[in-house]
């Protein structure tokens, strides 16, 4: 008899790390794996593109498109803009909520803010600001920095109306968040307004560079925020949360304006709008370790952690045929003694045999031995002749990154180790098991016999 077992569990889904880069000249995203900082995809957007945001489960990255007044929606396992959904004139800054339900985008030619429901793509709420919106950061409530009134629009996002409005620097652009404030570059000033969010009053300023624009913090920890200075010429400060304070100037590109911080903190990329290029910057050294090209003009950047899409793998085919030999057992070493068994499997992939693979040999969940295919996809167990000639055997194959996962048993049932299957006689010398359908197959399962 020939029993089929299920197909063993696929490699749980991994996960990649990507920047988006908005190309404002360009209409273009790049896609930036940020493990081998390489650009690994273009994507066409509308026009202008402008500020970018990763949904917290990096499925989707939404995008402004100043030109168009317009956002795109990149479904981030395809590279590929899913929808386009109608904002508010000149649309510039975006963020998502913390639980992606929601994204609220800046539409600086209007004074409002679009409410976007994640789940439909659509507006669902349009809230008035302060004048010339563009930066945006959602936190436990959203913040938008206002230029033209130089002010913050604190947004409840429970009842999406205003709940404060906050006078910070002259020309604000930039807006970033973490647990306990928000920081608020003021481009004419040079200087950075700290926003205690627990009261909704400015209680720090701080000195940067030259044109501040974006700022991005580091959440894991909170331990360090990142300000962009267009024209120092082209530099980084980077300001310690704790202290409110300076403590590095790092070089970067020209007109440095986005900026992002990885989810581990261990790497901050910054794009140059004058220089068409992404620096990134090791937070350990506060030093630019890599310049990438990009498109023309990049403005926003985005990280996300992203699923990697689940590539198909080879099928794979498993069969088992259960041998027993006779020999004189104990005067002969190395000789099988009566009632032993050698179990030998055979992978294949599209009929071709399939080396260097690991089989495990069970018999009732109890390991055996385990072999690797030999090149023409062999591998042997021999069974000690403590175990029951009447029990069940199972090779298995658990698959790789581009193998299937396979697997067989097969079972002797007489007391002399002899195959048996609905009253077939079979020569006692060999039993052939089931050649296994690969997982996703309907085939139905087949025995073959040797008389």
């Amino acid at each position: 008899m020939i029993v089929p077992l299920a197909a063993a569990t696929p490699a749980t889904a991994q996960t990649r790390t990507l920047a988006y880069v908005t190309n404002n000249a360009a209409d273009t995203v790049s896609v930036i794996d940020t493990a081998t900082n390489t650009v690994t995809a273009t994507i066409n957007v509308g026009s202008d593109p402008e500020g970018v945001a990763v949904t917290p489960d990096g499925t989707r990255a939404y995008v402004t498109n100043s030109g168009g007044s317009t956002v795109s929606v990149i479904d981030t396992a395809t590279n590929t803009v899913t929808t386009t959904i109608n904002v508010g004139q000149g649309p510039q800054g975006v963020a998502v909520t913390p639980d992606g339900t929601r994204a609220y985008v800046t539409n600086s030619g209007g004074g409002t803010v679009s409410v976007i429901e994640t789940a439909t793509n659509t507006v669902t709420a349009t809230v008035d600001v302060g004048e010339d919106p563009r930066g945006v950061a959602v936190g436990s409530s959203v913040y938008v920095a206002n230029p033209g009134s130089d002010t913050v629009s604190v947004i409840d996002i429970a009842a999406n109306t205003v709940t404060a409005t906050i006078d910070v620097g002259t020309f604000p652009q930039g807006v970033a968040v973490n647990p306990d404030s928000a920081y608020v570059t003021n481009m004419n000033d040079a200087t950075v307004s700290v926003i205690d969010t627990a009261g909704n009053t400015v209680d720090a300023t701080i000195d940067v560079g030259d044109s501040p624009l974006g700022v991005a913090a580091a959440l894991v920890g909170g331990a360090n925020v990142y300000v962009t200075n267009a024209t120092s010429p082209g530099t980084v400060s980077v300001i310690d949360s704790a202290t409110n304070t300076v403590t590095a100037t790092i070089p970067v590109g020209s007109l440095p304006q986005g900026v992002a911080v990885t989810p581990d903190t261990t790497r901050v990329y910054v794009t140059n709008v004058g220089s068409d290029t992404v620096s990134v910057i090791d937070t350990a050294t506060n030093a630019v370790t890599t310049t990438i090209d990009v498109g023309e003009s990049p403005v926003g950047v985005a990280i996300g952690t992203v699923p990697e899409l689940e590539q198909p793998r080879t099928p794979t085919t498993l069969t088992l045929k259960a041998e027993k030999k006779e020999g004189k057992g104990k005067d002969r070493p190395g000789v099988l003694g009566v009632g032993d068994f050698t179990l030998k499997a055979r992978l294949t992939a599209g009929g071709e045999p399939v080396e260097g693979k690991r089989i495990e040999f069970t018999t009732d969940s109890t390991p055996l031995c385990t072999d690797t295919t030999d090149s023409r996809g062999h591998a042997i167990c021999n069974v000690p002749r403590r175990y029951d000639s009447e029990a069940c055997y199972t090779a298995t194959f658990a698959g790789d990154d581009t193998h299937g996962p396979s697997t067989v048993t097969a079972c002797a049932k007489n007391q002399y180790g002899k195959p048996h299957h609905d009253g077939d006689q079979l020569d006692h010398s060999s039993m052939h098991g089931l050649t296994q359908a690969p997982a996703a197959s309907t085939a139905h399962p087949t025995i073959r016999h040797n008389h």
